[in-house]
């Protein structure tokens, strides 16, 4: 599929890359969707062991079907050092090289991390969503930023994630009596929506099919490229 011109460069400084978070931030788009969303493009990447490289996978689910209808990996070279809260600049190559190579527009993109419930408000799925003008979920394992209250142990049960007096996120049970998920939205999508998606995704397992697929799939590319 054609993506249009990333607008800034992926190797940056420090300085630069918080910069650049800031004014794509501004263009985050907290809205409900203009179409029903059917293909959802599960995002998730992995490091190489040596950490020159980063290998990203796209499984693209139909809900409609409920079943994966396509998957693609790409990896590309590390250019980015690490920097606490730019770890997409590290990521974001490799999975718009990935999502590049799918042939059916997604209708959605579902990150396996942060959207903007970041402390710039820009985290991978926001990133993503932004510069490709398509609608995002941040769908995370863990907490970046913000509070938030225990949710009640059963699927479905929620609290909201606050950073500085901003509701940037909820706390979603996915699964009875398993750890929660930490749902935020990228771009495009408001929170109902983002938090809807997440469970209709669900198959049974604390992540979404999406999400769950692609992590299955990047590790099964990282033991390909690096046996």
């Amino acid at each position: 599929m054609h993506l249009p011109r990333i607008p800034h460069p992926w190797s940056v400084s420090a300085e630069e890359g918080v910069a650049i978070q800031r004014r794509l931030a501004a263009g985050v788009l907290p809205k409900p969707p203009r179409t029903p969303l059917r293909f959802v493009a599960g995002m998730d990447c992995a490091f190489s062991s040596d950490g020159h490289y980063c290998i990203a996978g796209v499984v693209l689910w139909d809900m409609a079907r409920r079943e994966a209808v396509e998957s693609r990996v790409a990896r590309c070279e590390i250019t980015m050092p690490y920097v606490p809260g730019l770890l997409s600049f590290r990521e974001g190559p490799a999975l718009l090289a990935a999502l590049q190579l799918v042939r059916c527009r997604p209708d959605v993109l579902m990150c396996d991390g942060q959207g903007i419930a970041h402390p710039r408000r820009l985290g991978i799925a926001a990133h993503l969503g932004v510069v490709t003008g398509m609608p995002a979920v941040g769908c995370a394992k863990s907490r970046l930023c913000g509070s938030y209250g225990e949710p009640g142990p059963l699927r479905c049960d929620r609290t909201e994630l606050i950073h500085r007096g901003e509701t940037i996120g909820v706390v979603l049970r996915t699964r009875d009596r398993v750890r929660p998920l930490f749902i935020s939205i990228g771009h495009k999508l408001d929170l109902r929506t983002a938090v809807e998606l997440v469970l209709n995704c669900g198959a049974g397992y604390r992540l979404p099919e999406p999400t769950r697929l692609a992590d299955k799939l990047v590790a099964e590319a990282k033991r390909t490229y690096y046996k």
